[in-house]
């Protein structure tokens, strides 16, 4: 709308209708009159001025500068903070080329109700270290645990704000039974970490999705609200699929013509989760940094109950903390040099964003030693399997200069492991742990099957996974055949007879 016509129609309102001044004078101001021309707008017109408008939490405009939504809640309203020139502005809207960025409505009920809690404005700190230092003696003053898991927690806080400059997250998890503490860390550590969606509340997990990809913000979720088995799986998909940007969720929506089609939700970020036991998926497990409450008593300067102070000093933070992604957002880089070579690769995804934020020496061995620790504790558990037990056998047989037929190492494991089990142990059995679990290449050789001589390099890569160490061959008899009395295998198909390599089944 042309300026002139816009103060013909502004003169015109005063005189004639005092009464609507001020709602016309919003629309005028709203920007949305900037779109029209001199003629009436068809319905085509008014559809391109809509277009303009995105609704968003945080966005990254063209110039890279950031926008964050603040929360104000004495005025129950919204609006964007960013920095300019290092200093806080706030704008209600931002035209960012040809879009203008609006922020969710102060009235959203997401918002207003505390789910997702956002800072009211971005306040100043005096330097990193002090940051750090008053999110650990927050942290300490409301929970309970370990000094390594506090100073663990603090640093996870500090991830989460600038979480987008990695493709790898870690979990922080607690796990324990019923008043171990497990809410009280839940909602205090989340309460200071980046955009924090407080989920235990969902009925189902359907809005869980919906809301992260909305809000990209740390998902805080107490696995336990969710009892239904299939509440659990969905559960567990989104954090399988949140550790690694990426990798987001399918599901079916019903459109508006009573189809089905498939969008994708986003889902990485960080999470804060509790539960009351250890997953059973080891991937899952592996990516969880994991304190286990209840171990000890509480505290006696921990309040039972939490005072008001609390969210007080939580927004103050979180205010404190929008100023620290504002000036190290983009900034904030993988240290390659800190991975380590002698774990695991996916231990080495989940300590390494969280150490390359470490300024402490000390700390930072800590942290480290710590990793060292769960990799010597994923080879001890893996050590329990069978995929273990039969490396084991194919150590001592190859020792012993014998050939790796399936027929032997399956005596020699219902010789030393047959009484553990209570399915009969079979060759079938045990030819297909070698092929389909520790992906050993078999072939027939004399009427028998045997580990093919193109597997044997992988072994000592196996050997390492599962901790087997190659000088500790346990005794056996020269004689591959288990002693009378002891329990006989099935042979299978292991004869002549046998299916060809590949093709057998569990049985």
């Amino acid at each position: 709308m042309h300026r002139s016509v816009r103060n013909e129609l502004s003169k015109a309102l005063v005189e004639s209708c005092p009464a609507l001044r001020a709602p016309f004078a919003r629309f005028l101001s709203s920007g949305i009159a900037d779109g029209m021309d001199d003629k009436t707008p068809d319905k085509k017109g008014a559809g391109e001025v809509r277009s303009r408008l995105r609704y968003v939490v945080s966005a990254r405009l063209s110039d890279g500068s950031l926008a964050e939504t603040v929360y104000r809640p004495d005025e129950k309203r919204t609006v964007f903070c960013f920095l300019q020139d290092d200093k806080p502005r706030y704008e209600e809207r931002i035209t960012d080329g040809t879009q203008v960025l609006v922020p969710y409505s102060g009235r959203n009920n997401l918002i207003r109700h505390n789910v997702v809690r956002l800072p009211s404005r971005a306040e100043a700190y005096e330097s990193e270290a002090a940051l750090m230092a008053e999110i650990r003696s927050f942290i300490h003053r409301f929970v309970d645990v370990s000094p390594l898991f506090e100073a663990i927690a603090s640093y996870y806080v500090l991830l989460s704000w600038v979480y987008d400059d990695f493709n790898e997250l870690p979990y922080l998890r607690v796990i324990g039974e019923p008043g171990s503490g497990k809410t009280r860390f839940l909602l205090t550590v989340g309460s200071l970490c980046y955009k924090p969606i407080f989920a235990s509340g969902a009925s189902s997990v359907s809005p869980i999705f919906r809301i992260l990809d909305a809000f990209s913000g740390t998902l805080v979720i107490d696995e336990g609200d969710f009892r239904a088995s299939d509440e659990r799986a969905e559960i567990v998909k989104i954090l399988n699929n949140g550790h690694a940007r990426g990798f987001p969720v399918l599901r079916s929506e019903l459109s508006p013509t009573g189809e089905y089609n498939p969008r994708a939700y986003r889902v990485f970020g960080p999470k804060l989760v509790a539960t009351r036991s250890f997953f059973q998926d080891r991937a899952l497990e592996s990516r969880c940094l994991t304190e286990e409450m209840g171990q000890r008593g509480m505290r006696d300067d921990v309040p039972i109950n939490l005072p008001p102070s609390h969210e007080i000093q939580a927004l103050r933070l979180r205010n404190q903390l929008l100023t620290f992604r504002f000036r190290n957002s983009g900034k904030r880089r993988l240290a390659e040099n800190l991975v380590d070579r002698t774990i695991e690769p996916r231990l080495n995804q989940v300590f390494v964003p969280l150490l390359s934020l470490v300024r402490d020496d000390g700390l930072r061995r800590e942290l480290q030693e710590l990793a060292q620790r769960y990799h010597r504790d994923q080879i001890a558990e893996r050590g329990m399997d069978p995929e273990a037990q039969i490396l084991e056998i194919i150590r001592d047989i190859r020792a012993q200069n014998g050939p790796l037929a399936i027929k032997d190492i399956a005596d020699w494991f219902a010789d030393r492991h047959g009484d553990e089990y209570e399915r009969k142990v079979t060759a079938k059995w045990i030819g297909w742990v070698i092929r389909k679990r520790l992906r050993l290449q078999t072939q027939k050789r004399h009427g028998v099957f045997v580990v093919a001589d193109g597997s044997l390099p992988k072994l000592e890569r196996l050997f390492e996974r599962y901790g087997i160490g190659r000088d500790e061959a346990t005794p056996e008899p020269s004689e591959v055949s288990p002693p009378e009395g002891l329990p006989q295998v099935d042979n299978g198909d292991v004869g002549d007879g046998a299916r060809v390599v590949g093709s057998e089944s569990l049985g």
